[in-house]
């Protein structure tokens, strides 16, 4: 006779002990600006994926690299200042 078992991490994959930490969230709150920049940048590349990109939809990609890019800086420099002794910034 075989016993027919469950899976212990399939039963209680949403078990309340496995939500995110307040740690984890204020992280990704805090890069949710470079998160949401990234997927403007994918939209932008994925529209011209099946033709070749106008000029509209060049500026649309290049303008959409400065926005990943500067909240990068931005995440970065916010960082930086975060880990800086003294309060210097």
């Amino acid at each position: 006779m075989n016993h027919i078992v469950t899976v212990q991490d399939a039963v209680t994959a949403f078990a309340p002990w496995m939500e995110p930490t307040d740690a984890e969230l204020d992280a990704i709150e805090q890069e949710m600006p470079v998160i949401l920049a990234d997927v403007d940048l994918l939209d932008a590349q994925i529209v011209t994926q099946d033709r070749a990109p106008s000029e509209l939809d060049e500026r649309r990609i290049r303008r959409a690299r400065r926005r990943a890019l500067a909240a990068r800086v931005a995440l970065v420099n916010r960082a930086a200042g975060m880990s800086l002794p003294g309060g210097a910034a």
